[in-house]
């Protein structure tokens, strides 16, 4: 009965980190990662053991690389400067406080600032900002992706042994 209980906890840590992984604001893949951790426990390791705990662990990591990687190369592909990337960085943190509006808008608010700053040029501002925001976008997809392989790692692991 404990382990039924134990069991749908993880479940519901891994679809909250689900949620996380597309909402910004929410720690998505920690939460994804600590709910197969507690499976693979449930299980005393027998199937998920060390080498698919440490890949979980790179792709888990690689998310966060993703997460604040993306947003930063999509404005620079958009020919932002350097102060738009650092006004990314600034949008992104203030967008936090302001929750999934402020995270939607902050990278783009951000990045049109800073390279408003850098060189007074509008219309280069607002393409440094669609930039960042299509940076986001697709950070945000490629992480979901991540998050997915780690489900799709764990389930075929407790499958396939």
């Amino acid at each position: 009965m404990v382990a039924i209980v134990f069991a749908t906890l993880a479940v519901i840590v891994v679809l909250i980190g689900g949620v996380g992984t597309v909402v910004p604001g929410l720690p998505g893949a920690v939460l994804v990662f600590a709910g197969l951790v507690g499976l693979a426990w449930l299980d005393n390791f027998a199937r998920v053991g060390f080498g698919t705990l440490a890949l979980l662990t790179v792709i888990t990591t690689a998310c966060y690389g993703v997460e604040f990687g993306a947003t930063a190369l999509g404005a620079k592909y958009a020919g932002a400067s350097r102060a738009a990337i650092v006004g990314v960085i600034i949008g992104t943190l203030v967008g936090l406080v302001f929750g999934i509006v402020g995270l939607l808008i902050g990278p783009f608010v951000g990045a049109v600032a800073g390279e408003f700053v850098s060189r007074r040029d509008l219309t280069q501002s607002a393409r440094a900002g669609a930039g960042a925001w299509l940076g986001f976008v697709l950070g945000t997809a490629v992480k979901l992706a991540l998050v997915l392989s780690m489900v799709g790692i764990t389930a075929a692991t407790f499958l396939l042994r």
